[in-house]
């Protein structure tokens, strides 16, 4: 019997300005996640029912719905109750954190964002192994 690969993790990457899709599809395929991505609410919306994502990383500020919206809307499915949430935000005041936190998510990072941090909270979040030789903090 020939042992099989792993099984990749999926990450839905949800943020409306491009330069930050690119990154974080960057980032996230190097570290070999599979992605989707969607560019407002409604998408994210969509892409969580159809994709099934292990972690969505959610920017609050889109059009069409906030990530506020979608984030409460994730949490009302109970098909997508195991999915993570990671609010992203230029947003960084307390009320805001506490309102992403409070509807669901399961962290907040605010833009900008170190890599390293966020890369962190991720495999946190999905528990898969860290980098060969991580730097220490």
């Amino acid at each position: 019997m020939i042992p099989s690969e792993p099984v990749s993790r999926r990450i839905l990457i949800v943020d409306d300005e491009p330069n930050i899709v690119t990154s974080l599809e960057f980032l996230m395929r190097g570290s070999d996640y599979e992605v989707r991505v969607a560019r407002n609410g409604e998408e994210a919306l969509r892409g969580a029912e159809s994709f099934r994502p292990d972690l969505v990383l959610l920017d609050v500020m889109m059009p069409q719905r906030s990530g506020f919206e979608v984030c409460q809307k994730i949490r009302e499915n109970p098909a997508l109750r195991d999915v993570k949430i990671v609010m992203l935000t230029a947003k960084g005041r307390e009320l805001e954190k506490n309102r992403g936190l409070d509807l669901g998510a399961n962290a907040y990072v605010t833009k900008p964002f170190s890599t390293k941090e966020l890369m962190s909270t991720v495999r946190s979040l999905l528990h898969t192994p860290d980098e060969p030789n991580p730097v220490r903090r």
